[in-house]
């Protein structure tokens, strides 16, 4: 009955492992898919939140935001391990390249406290936690070899630590940032390229007074069974929410609006074939 017990605490134990870390890569990708998207329908005017998209659409949307940082935190860590391989430092050379990543690092958290006057800059946000993170893993790296090159002195672990928390913390910003960028990249792709989405003929009951250029308007001739009387054109279907479709103008102007409209009796929407034939 012990044997029996102990096996089941340590596949409990095993179980546990592995949910873990999969709940905090799940809640990472959710995030950055998050930011991507809230960033990318911003643009059309329209809040992420509002479209009702589910968990698993967010994490769908993560990899691409996330490549780039991947990419680029995987060859940060291959040269820091071809240059540790490579180097021979001395005590002296230590010291004096520790003065430098401090100065750097003063530089960073300067900029970070400037943030009410270098806020608005362009990159800000993605240039500061670069600067900090690099020197705080920098100063981490020194103040071990430090230690290895003067036995006596034991590396100070706390100080280790910290400087890890703010290199993850400062990585974790930069990502965030990326994904932002990432998003509002997509969305002036998808600005310059509308004709490549759904064209949709919407027909409604009431006249919609729609003020964007390029749009059709067309009254229907009343008939028996007939309920619907106005039909437009030259709309594309950028986004499918909860119960309702999110259309924009096949062509894009500074004045142009979203339009959402209700999947239900009040619309009647046709989606036209591409211009290709077979």
């Amino acid at each position: 009955m012990a044997d029996e017990r102990s096996q089941a605490e340590r596949w409990v134990s095993f179980a546990a492992g592995i949910v873990t870390p999969v709940t905090l890569i799940s809640t990472l990708l959710f995030y950055f898919g998050y930011v991507s998207a809230r960033s990318q329908y911003e643009y059309f005017g329209i809040d992420v939140d509002t479209i009702g998209l589910s968990t698993q659409d967010y994490v769908m949307r993560s990899p691409q935001p996330l490549l780039v940082p991947l990419l680029v935190l995987t060859l940060l860590a291959v040269a820091a391990l071809l240059v540790h391989n490579a180097i021979h430092p001395t005590a002296t050379a230590v010291r004096r390249s520790t003065r430098v990543i401090v100065v750097v690092l003063l530089l960073g958290v300067a900029g970070l406290l400037a943030y009410p006057l270098l806020g608005q800059m362009p990159y800000y946000a993605l240039v500061v936690p670069m600067v900090i993170g690099l020197a705080a893993a920098a100063l981490a790296y020194a103040t071990y070899l430090r230690s290895r090159l003067d036995p006596p002195t034991r590396a100070p672990r706390v100080l280790i630590g910290l400087l890890a928390v703010v290199t993850v913390t400062c990585a974790f910003w930069a990502t965030a940032t990326t994904a932002q960028y990432s998003g509002r990249g997509v969305a002036k792709g998808d600005a310059r390229n509308l004709d490549h989405f759904p064209a949709v003929i919407l027909d409604t009951k009431e006249k919609l007074a729609l003020r964007s250029p390029g749009l059709e308007e067309t009254a229907l001739r009343p008939g028996a069974g007939q309920t619907f009387n106005y039909r437009y054109r030259g709309l594309r279907l950028l986004v499918v929410g909860e119960n309702r479709m999110f259309l924009v103008p096949q062509n894009w102007t500074a004045s142009n609006t979203t339009l959402v409209v209700p999947l239900n009796d009040s619309i009647r929407v046709q989606f036209a074939f591409q211009n290709d034939p077979p």
